[in-house]
């Protein structure tokens, strides 16, 4: 479960980030401060998971080690109690022959003495005979095992030549850095483009003598009558005017009916102010009210 949900925590992050920069092209500030703050979300969330699964963690390591440590403290009573007992428990495991002085015969210990002692000999003897049959297999097995044995530290060389088992500390290193600066190059590249992409630059001037943009409203439970929707797409409009380089001075807006509209903008905009004012219209914060820019044109100079 944990798996599933870092994974859809991943692709809704790759989302909101994907449309953040979208929406950033495109001049639609409204939309693009939506996803980054659901971008933000998603990372605060994955970061709390992560942070509640690392303290589960802990958890459980802790109640495993009071476990271990209540289960030795029972060992240790168990056993110390055990020490505890009187002596008087032991006197039943005498021998019987100890107790009765008449029934004594002084034989039991040197038994015992004489046992060992011929116990000893036949051990001495199985010890040689061992040690003289077992030298050739010993010197077999030790042939056997030459190849397998570790090389000399003292032999120069030997040591240097094998290869670092998984790759050493130099290894990672390098891995590491890599990953780093692909990370780097690709965030810089982004940042890059993404600069590009928004920044105003001065533009060749458009050699026309109007622009006109045509566009339709849409509202949403308020007032749907022809009036309403002028009104609305006028505010929006005129919110809008401000959002190009060039000043729209002579912008005027005419109603074509059925909620569509055109605007006339003279001077004639250029490509980046043309998206710029698309995307103003299209993102226009207007409660219950949503503008479609359907067509664009450029009006040529009339000679003469």
């Amino acid at each position: 479960m944990r798996k599933i949900t870092y994974v859809f925590g991943a692709l809704v992050a790759a989302g909101a980030g994907t449309y953040l920069v979208v929406y950033l092209y495109r001049w639609q500030w409204q939309r693009a401060m939506i996803c980054g703050v659901l971008l933000l979300v998603v990372e605060v969330m994955l970061f709390g998971l992560a942070t509640l699964g690392r303290l589960n963690g802990l958890e459980e390591r802790l109640r495993d080690t009071d476990r271990r440590q209540r289960e030795l403290d029972a060992r240790q009573e168990d056993i110390l109690t055990r020490l505890r007992e009187p002596a008087v428990a032991h006197e039943e495991r005498r021998f019987r022959w100890l107790e009765d002085p008449a029934d004594r015969t002084y034989v039991f210990v040197p038994v015992l003495m004489v046992a060992g002692v011929l116990l000893s000999g036949l051990a001495w003897v199985v010890q040689k005979v061992a040690t003289a049959t077992a030298r050739p297999a010993e010197r077999r097995l030790a042939g056997r095992l030459a190849v397998l044995a570790a090389p000399d530290p003292a032999a120069p060389g030997d040591l240097d030549d094998l290869p670092p088992l998984g790759g050493g500390p130099g290894g990672r290193t390098a891995r590491l850095a890599t990953v780093t600066v692909v990370g780097a190059a690709l965030l810089a590249a982004l940042i890059v483009g993404l600069a590009d992409l928004t920044q105003t630059r001065k533009e060749e001037a458009n050699e026309n003598e109007a622009t006109s943009v045509v566009v339709q409203i849409e509202l949403r439970g308020t007032d749907m009558s022809s009036d309403g929707k002028a009104l609305a797409a006028q505010q929006i409009w005129e919110s809008c005017r401000h959002s190009t380089a060039a000043p729209l001075r002579h912008a005027s807006l005419g109603d074509l009916g059925d909620g569509t509209f055109a605007g006339v903008v003279r001077p004639a905009l250029t490509e980046h102010d043309l998206m710029r004012l698309r995307g103003c219209l299209e993102d226009a914060p207007l409660e219950r009210a949503h503008l479609t820019v359907v067509g664009v044109g450029d009006a040529e100079a009339v000679e003469g």
